[in-house]
């Protein structure tokens, strides 16, 4: 198995291909990776108004807005970095590509293992400017994410395990916007309990959990943590 330059590293897969997403879904989740999938570029422009990804693999030949036009439209927001997929490999379509902004380019039909070597070189070069958020501090509170410990003025504050995954979550993405769908998927909920859990913390950080100033209700959308982040080194 391929060394995983990402870890945790979110990737959103779009493809038309009902098949092929399933499967790339199912293989990148076996090597680590939080994956979310499009069946079309409307749906993934959709998906990235509600959530942040370390990278993008897109299918070229799609129906409507294909990759070329996706990839452009997705410059126009941003820098996440951009992986094709696409049966076309002339040199022609692989120049394009790069030229609207997309990080590499892989043929198929391709080995899977292939694919995981080329993201992890993506995320290899993006983790310079995409470095990890360590530990986030909001009002008199700071969370340390990987140790899922929250502290008030320096005294330890007890969580359920509940608590700690969600506001490690909303951590991770401070001060974007996470779906109710994401945050269900990375606690191991339902979106009822990610509900549950938000009144529950919100009694604990917020001086008025009615008007929460921290953990904020981004409405149709998910959730928010209003917090500064404090990156790795």
């Amino acid at each position: 198995m391929a060394e995983l330059a990402g870890g945790d590293a979110h990737i959103l897969v779009v493809d038309d291909d009902d098949r092929i997403r399933t499967l790339l879904k199912r293989y990148l989740q076996e090597r680590g990776f939080r994956v979310s999938t499009a069946p079309n570029a409307a749906k993934a422009l959709s998906t990235l108004n509600s959530l942040a990804f370390d990278l993008l693999v897109l299918d070229v030949m799609m129906p409507g807005m294909n990759g070329f036009e996706l990839t452009e439209a997705v410059r126009k927001r941003g820098d996440t970095p951009i992986l094709l997929l696409t049966a076309r490999g002339e040199a022609e379509d692989r120049i394009k590509g790069l030229s609207l902004g997309a990080d590499d380019y892989l043929a198929k039909p391709f080995e899977p293992e292939e694919l995981v070597l080329r993201i992890n070189a993506i995320l290899r070069r993006a983790r310079p400017v995409t470095a990890a958020i360590r530990q986030v501090a909001f009002g008199d509170w700071h969370f340390d994410i990987g140790r899922e410990s929250l502290s008030r003025r320096g005294e330890p504050v007890r969580l359920t395990g509940g608590e700690a995954a969600l506001l490690a979550a909303l951590a991770a993405s401070a001060g974007q916007t996470v779906s109710r769908l994401s945050l269900s998927e990375r606690t191991g909920g339902g979106e009822r309990a990610v509900d549950v859990q938000v009144t529950r913390l919100r009694r604990k950080i917020e001086t008025d959990p009615k008007e929460p100033l921290h953990l904020q209700t981004v409405r149709g959308e998910g959730y928010r943590l209003a917090a500064d982040p404090i990156f790795e080194d």
